[in-house]
């Protein structure tokens, strides 16, 4: 064992073990209270005003609700976060840190794109109503 290293096993996948356990039975028990906002079955002659995509999706839709061509900045963002670990500058670090010096540029991006994500989700989930206006979330 190097100096000054934990070993991974147990020090690090215990807990990454006992919170993968934690959150399948949470999302479970979810699963069990929280009904499925499902709709009746799609009938083109009868097209609801108001459409959602699922919830994972619902920032690309208010995105694009803007302007057809954020798309493209979807795609790139999708590219991005595919090609980033070899984005990062110089050799891979030794251990792990958070916002490292030479990634600390690369790691507030991702942060603020998360950030963006949450927020377009939040609007287009609570703040969008018939015909894709604002409303009132209350």
């Amino acid at each position: 064992m190097k100096r000054g290293y934990l070993k991974s096993s147990p020090h690090f996948f215990r807990p990454v073990k006992v919170a993968f356990a934690l959150t399948v039975l949470i999302l479970l028990a979810l699963a069990f209270l929280v009904p499925a906002p499902l709709q009746e079955q799609a009938n083109l002659a009868r097209v609801p005003n108001l459409v959602k995509s699922a919830w994972f999706l619902l920032w690309i839709q208010e995105l694009v609700s803007y302007s057809k061509y954020m798309i493209y900045l979807v795609v790139l963002l999708a590219v991005s976060f595919v090609a980033l670990p070899w984005l990062v500058p110089g050799a891979p670090p030794e251990g792990a840190s958070w916002f490292d010096k030479k990634r600390r540029a690369l790691d507030l991006l991702a942060l603020a794109v998360f950030a963006a994500v949450l927020a377009l989700t939040a609007v287009a989930m609570y703040f969008r109503g018939a015909n894709w206006q604002f409303v009132a979330p209350f």
